[in-house]
């Protein structure tokens, strides 16, 4: 069943609930919305339904900065009141307030 709603909006801060990542929310597709060959590389035990928001992350771990796309079953809201240090962030989004990230580009 197709979920209507995303659970994350854009400009909070998730984590992942596997991998020791975090990120902020840029885009959001209502469902899977990638390759074939970038789903089938999931393994299979962990591949997520594809009727579900996939969200589009500026992301972070303790190595690198990279853009993530990643399943709404495997994010949880990050609470922590730690900013993420993306060096895109500026691109998209004011100043780090209030736990989350202004827009800072006006949608069509």
């Amino acid at each position: 069943m197709l979920k209507t709603h995303a659970k994350y909006h854009l400009g909070q801060i998730v984590r992942h609930r596997k991998h020791p990542f975090r990120g902020v929310v840029f885009d959001v597709d209502a469902m899977f919305s990638n390759t074939e060959e970038w789903y089938d590389a999931i393994p299979e035990d962990s591949r997520p339904s594809k009727d579900q928001p996939f969200y589009h992350l500026l992301a972070e771990n303790d190595q690198s900065y990279y853009v993530a796309y990643v399943s709404e079953q495997n994010l949880i809201a990050d609470y922590s009141g730690e900013p993420v240090s993306h060096p895109d962030l500026p691109d998209l989004f004011g100043e780090f307030e209030d736990g989350q990230y202004p827009l800072h580009f006006q949608l069509n």
